[in-house]
């Protein structure tokens, strides 16, 4: 998977950076210059602010503040940070020691990047704060420094900048969160020190007689080649999306389990379709034998069950036996479903060819459907896209058939 890191300062007001794009094991391709030159079509975009720039704190959050940016959590580091609160852009990160840490940064130039990254087709980046790429293990704490400044990973969710230092000093504000450590009984077994510049490394002995903390060399450390799942996101609604893709790989067997299903439920539904498709064809192949059985002088077959009812009715006819689609075996059954109406309900019968039309005084929708389902009841067949046609004068309007 293709990964863009892009390396910038949100104070820049030329909106320059220095970028690496990573793919997979090979040596990531790097370059510098203005956002309109970065690469495009990245699986996976990263902006990785400098740690002086990533305010990290710790606070005590109520549960319904927590995982939301913004005002909210803005007012919890009210007495860490200077100017506006709306100023600053505040995420939770996670809890440590049953306290939240909380990430600031300047919302106001963090989203002048995140605009212009837009503008050029670069969209969805994650934000990460370069303290928090270092590499960490528990019981100790990692260093950065380029010989003069650096940066300090001491938690899985806490880091930030030191200031300035040299071979023989440390930085000062590094040797203020030892001391913090230690009155809390949580200071590290050792430092890992880390260079990010050739030659950075510092005297070590000195260094450690300063902070009574032990030193081990860990070797240089850039971000352009950290590991790809380095990083904590600052932006909390990508950590929700990194969660929920982890369980992913858990969810592929319950996918491939509905899916299996979902192919043999579609597999039967066409299996049943054309059998039943079948069976309705069989079902005319016989009315189509028996109707020519019966009548061989037909010239053609269109609607086997509808030409056997009327050759049935012109044998009765012929006979002189009533028929159920004439006009006295009709209207007995209209009589029959209209008893219960009101006298006077209907107001005009009319017959011709076995279809009888009924005009009835104005019903409710309720009062219409209860005729029509006496008159199927009844034995006539009633159409159902004309059970509701009135009249231009209001009335009711039904045409029966015999079934």
């Amino acid at each position: 998977m293709s990964l863009l890191r892009i390396y910038a300062s949100l104070n820049d007001p030329a909106l320059r950076c220095q970028w690496a794009l990573v793919n997979g094991n090979a040596a990531p391709v790097v370059g510098e210059g203005q956002i309109a030159g970065l690469p495009q079509r990245a699986k996976r975009v990263q902006l990785i602010i400098p740690a002086a720039q990533v305010l990290i704190t710790r606070a005590n959050l109520p549960p319904a503040a927590k995982r939301r940016a913004g005002a909210v959590l803005a007012f919890a580091v009210e007495e860490d940070t200077l100017g506006e609160l709306e100023a600053n852009q505040v995420s939770w990160l996670g809890s440590t020691d049953d306290r939240d840490v909380l990430a600031v940064v300047d919302k106001a130039a963090l989203q002048r990047w995140l605009e212009a990254l837009a503008a050029v087709g670069i969209r969805g980046c994650e934000v990460h704060s370069e303290s928090l790429f270092l590499p960490w293990a528990s019981g100790e704490w990692s260093l950065a420094w380029d010989g003069r400044e650096g940066f300090v990973r001491s938690g899985t969710f806490e880091g930030g900048a030191t200031d300035c230092g040299n071979r023989e000093v440390p930085p000062l504000s590094l040797q203020l969160r030892i001391e913090e450590a230690k009155a809390a009984n949580a200071a590290p077994a050792a430092i890992a020190l880390y260079s990010s510049e050739a030659g950075a490394l510092p005297d070590l002995a000195a260094w450690q007689c300063q902070l009574g903390v032990a030193l081990r060399p860990a070797g240089a450390w850039d971000w352009r080649t950290a590991p790809l799942d380095a990083g904590v996101a600052l932006a909390q609604e990508r950590q929700y999306w990194q969660a929920f893709s982890g369980m992913l790989p858990q969810l592929r067997p319950a996918a491939w389990i509905a899916a299996a299903a979902l192919a043999i439920h579609a597999f039967a539904l066409v299996t049943d379709w054309t059998l039943l498709a079948g069976e309705q064809r069989g079902l005319r192949r016989q009315m189509e034998t028996r109707f020519r059985a019966v009548f061989p002088d037909a010239v053609a077959v269109v609607d086997p069950a509808l030409q056997m009812r009327r050759k049935l009715s012109e044998a009765r006819h012929a006979a002189n036996q009533p028929d159920s689609s004439d006009f006295l075996p009709m209207i007995e059954q209209v009589a029959a479903a209209l008893r219960e109406l009101p006298p006077g309900s209907l107001l005009i019968a009319s017959y011709e060819s076995g279809r009888m039309t009924l005009e009835l005084a104005a019903l409710e929708e309720a009062g219409v459907r209860r005729v029509v389902e006496r008159l199927n009841q009844a034995g006539l067949n009633v159409d159902s896209s004309q059970a509701s046609m009135r009249s231009p004068r209001g009335t009711i309007i039904l045409t029966a058939r015999s079934l």
